[in-house]
């Protein structure tokens, strides 16, 4: 479906709106799949790297799959809608597919759900005006979810988003989206809530390390040799591991891969006022460690920031860089990511 990429003013706006106030931005383009039956669960835990079984109904995960490889191939969130009913949330990685061919002979139906909509309402006054309308909103912990009403029409509202700030994703029928964006928009006026396009997303995700499938991963940029295919180790993703799973989908693979990264997913600010492009190389030593997988500059901070793969023995705080691009020849010093909120309390917060 069609997103609105850009709006009538300027992105910096948008981002500004979203750190700030509150930014209501249409994300339907996720891909939404139900896994419901007896065989559910036993289907994600072979297919996600997450322990399934420890997520309860009304909770939600982070999680990533791989390939037989051991090669990230999809990043995705896990709803647990009830005893035997899931919700996954993905985006334009292999996960269809996967879950596809993991049901086979399984008891479990796979539904596509192209109906279900996602609202996504982020930044610090979503909850105030949430508050207005939800009771018990503000009591709703970070990846956690309910079944309610807005505006007199059924939703779903997760506290989750991809932004780095407290934010929630609203589920709605497509024949409600309408209202319920317009009614937001309108009663949100005096929160400082306007529409946000998704090109902010990309100023947000820089700075709160929010990656992008395909855009930071191999996929796009393959090695010298021509191989695509990152492990979660090298994306900085194997937190996404449960600790001590075994017997999923590429796991072997994946335990023996740890302490061969060929590279890291890393920051690096620059000292200039313009973005980094994306492709600009990255030179220490007089030769290439490095390569720029998006940048951005924020008129809030004053900061030129840029998600990169960087060598691993570069990928050090402080070590001092050089960028080669449109700009010509600009100093860099590599950062740990995320930039902003490193220990995530703005999106975590209560009450």
């Amino acid at each position: 479906m069609g997103t609105a990429w850009t709006y009538d003013h300027d992105v910096q706006d948008d981002h500004t709106m979203i750190r700030t106030k509150a930014g209501l931005m249409d994300v339907s383009g996720l891909k939404k799949v139900h896994l419901v039956g007896p065989h559910a669960s036993g289907v994600l835990d072979y297919v996600t790297t997450r322990n399934v079984e420890k997520i309860l109904p009304g909770r939600s995960t982070y999680a990533t799959m791989l390939n037989e490889d051991g090669h990230f191939i999809e990043d995705c969130i896990l709803y647990r809608m009830g005893p035997n009913n899931w919700m996954v949330v993905h985006g334009t990685g292999a996960g269809h597919e996967t879950l596809a061919q993991a049901c086979v002979g399984r008891n479990v139906q796979m539904l596509f759900d192209d109906d279900l909509h996602d609202l996504s309402l982020q930044g610090p006054t979503a909850v105030d005006f949430l508050a207005e309308h939800v009771p018990g909103i503000r009591n709703l912990r970070y990846f956690s979810h309910i079944g309610t009403t807005l505006f007199g029409v059924p939703v779903t509202i997760s506290r989750t988003g991809y932004t780095g700030e407290r934010g929630y994703e609203i589920f709605c029928r497509g024949v409600d989206a309408p209202l319920i964006w317009d009614t937001i928009l309108e009663k949100g006026k005096p929160f400082g809530i306007g529409p946000a396009s998704f090109t902010a997303l990309d100023l947000l995700r820089v700075e709160s390390y929010l990656l992008f499938y395909p855009y930071d991963m191999s996929d796009l940029w393959a090695f010298p040799n021509g191989e695509t295919g990152d492990t979660l180790w090298e994306l900085g993703l194997d937190f996404t591991v449960s600790p001590g799973k075994t017997g999923f989908r590429g796991a072997d693979a994946h335990y023996r891969a740890k302490g061969k990264e060929r590279f890291r997913i890393y920051g690096i600010e620059l000292a200039s006022d313009a973005p980094a492009d994306i492709g600009d190389t990255l030179h220490a030593d007089g030769k290439q460690v490095g390569l720029v997988t998006i940048g951005m500059v924020s008129k809030l901070t004053g900061r030129s920031l840029a998600i990169v793969r960087l060598d691993v023995d570069k990928a050090v705080p402080g070590t001092p860089l050089e960028l080669h691009g449109k700009q010509g020849i600009v100093a860099a010093t590599a950062q740990p990511l995320p930039f902003d909120d490193p220990d995530k309390k703005k999106r975590t917060a209560i009450g």
